[in-house]
């Protein structure tokens, strides 16, 4: 199929169950945007399970109406799925345990991790594996960036982020990073790991050396290091949930905080969203489930802001959900989150209709 000639897809009759995310009948070649999954979760220290996600939010996605209020029709783009690579899961569940006999260690006695023979073995394995992982997503998308695509990824834990962001740096001279998150991840490791879904944001920072700002908003817990560090680099600007409620209280509407936050941004923006950044009842099973998050849709209006400030979005990444057998809330709502994210990057793309 070429892009002067369009996919036969109705959006009004029943979404077909072909492992595409939203059921989508297109070729990566043909379309805007790609989706890249990664079904990676070792290094979390609480619940995993979002290596499940990218299955579980494909398959909640054939649920998701078309009619994006905020950029009508931007889909028929194209929105495609990149083949999941089951390689990685099968890796991450192998290593699962190596890395909870880690972190069980890390809690006991110091004097046993030095004398147990296996802890140095065990960690060189993760932190090799987890660098082979973040250096296939890098590669999968500067491939999809090369030929003009917009390139999204969903998760896998947050690490899995940095391949994605890592790949998109390298076509601007300078972007930023919008960060939702319940965490600053500016941990240089933890337990050792380290690419851990802790240290993300502390390993763009160190690497991807045109990285104008990172804007981190809805933070609301971090090490006191973490709070030195966000206070000594002035590439980093936060806006705490501390922050934004307060704000709330004394009168300052959401429209405000969001022309705050865009003020920092550059021209392009890389959107990376932990799904913990939200409200607990929009993602109750990830693994980190702190009160006080960004309501669904002051993520929303946020993004379209961004779109509408004239600002473009040259990638994102969706990650940390983890899907329930019986409640299948986290799932759902990360598929609609995920439609709208895709929605916004396409919104003023210059890629025909395909679909």
């Amino acid at each position: 199929m070429t892009t002067k000639s369009k996919t036969k897809f109705d959006p009004n009759g029943i979404v077909p169950d072909n492992g595409n995310y939203f059921g989508f009948p297109i070729d990566a070649e043909d379309a805007a945007l790609v989706l890249i999954s990664a079904p990676w979760d070792t290094t979390v220290a609480t619940r995993a399970g979002s290596s499940y996600a990218p299955d579980a939010i494909i398959e909640a996605s054939r649920f998701v109406d078309f009619h994006e209020p905020m950029a009508p029709n931007s889909w028929r783009k194209g929105i495609a799925t990149l083949p999941i690579d089951y390689s990685i899961q099968d890796m991450s569940h192998r290593l699962r345990s190596d890395a909870d006999k880690i972190i069980n260690m890390s809690h006991s006695d110091a004097d046993y991790i030095i004398n147990n023979l296996m802890h140095d073995r065990r960690l060189r394995r993760i932190n090799e594996a987890s660098g082979q992982v973040n250096e296939k997503i890098y590669e999968q998308s500067k491939m999809w960036l090369k030929r003009g695509k917009i390139v999204g990824l969903v998760g896998g834990d947050h690490s899995t982020s940095y391949g994605n962001i890592r790949a998109v740096s390298e076509c601007y001279d300078d972007f930023g990073v919008l960060q939702i998150d319940a965490q600053c991840n500016l941990k240089e490791e933890c337990y050792g790991f380290s690419h851990s879904h802790l240290s993300v944001m502390h390993n763009v920072l160190s690497d991807v050396k045109n990285l104008k700002r990172l804007v981190a908003v809805g933070v609301r817990e971090f090490s006191p290091r973490e709070w030195q560090r966000s206070e000594d680099d002035e590439r980093i600007r936060l806006f705490t949930g501390q922050y934004i409620w307060s704000s709330h209280f004394e009168g300052v509407n959401w429209a405000t905080l969001c022309d705050q936050i865009i003020a920092e941004l550059p021209e392009n923006v890389y959107i990376s969203l932990d799904i913990d950044g939200l409200t607990v009842e929009c993602s109750p099973h990830t693994g980190t489930t702190i009160s006080g998050g960004l309501r669904f849709p002051e993520v929303v209006y946020l993004m379209s802001k961004i779109v509408g400030s004239g600002r473009k979005i040259v990638g994102f990444d969706l990650t940390e959900v983890v899907p329930d057998v019986d409640d299948k809330t986290d799932a759902v709502i990360a598929a609609r989150l995920l439609f709208k994210m895709c929605s916004m990057a396409l919104k003023h793309h210059p890629s025909p209709d395909v679909l």
